[in-house]
């Protein structure tokens, strides 16, 4: 399927310059929602994934489908405050500061084989400081997948070493 018809290209948000990429236009789409669901999934079945993360809020949307048709949990990353129990925490760069993601500590068990699942792969920062979550609970990060990488942003730079997915480039 060609994803990328089903993806809405809204210039100049959010801020001038800027062609934003909405995949809302993809997920009101239920045969295409389900299709960029099933292609993740059978990446995933390859990968053997006991658990399956996503940063928040778009990695809910792309990894809890794909959590429930591989039939294993799902793991949510916060930012800092969100979560109520003990957690783990990561800090790392944006274009202008700094900011912290988080996981529960007892979110995956050492050794478990993880899929990190998010929308869009950009400069790659926010998946940079997931991967360290993960592996700093002991997990094992056997793939990523993205709907959409924006390549002449180079963040798969940041995933050199990483079995990496993603069904649409721009």
């Amino acid at each position: 399927m060609d994803f990328k018809k089903f993806i809405t290209i809204v210039p100049d948000w959010p801020k001038e310059g800027i062609q934003f990429k909405d995949i809302t236009t993809l997920m009101d789409n239920g045969e295409a929602y389900k299709a960029a669901t099933d292609e993740i999934v059978k990446f995933a079945k390859e990968k053997k994934i006991d658990l399956v993360v996503g940063p928040e809020a778009r990695g809910f949307i792309i990894g809890c489908p794909v959590a429930y048709a591989l039939e294993v949990g799902f793991a949510p990353v916060r930012k800092e405050g969100k979560l109520p129990r003990e957690v783990v925490k990561v800090e790392y760069g944006l274009e202008y500061g700094k900011d912290v993601l988080t996981m529960h500590k007892d979110a995956i068990k050492p050794g478990q084989r993880v899929l990190i699942t998010d929308d869009l792969l950009a400069t790659g920062g926010t998946i940079d400081a997931t991967i360290k979550l993960v592996e700093q609970l002991g997990g094992v990060v056997a793939g990523i997948a993205f709907l959409i990488e924006l390549s002449y942003l180079d963040g798969r730079s940041k995933l050199d070493g990483y079995d990496v997915l993603t069904l649409m480039q721009y």
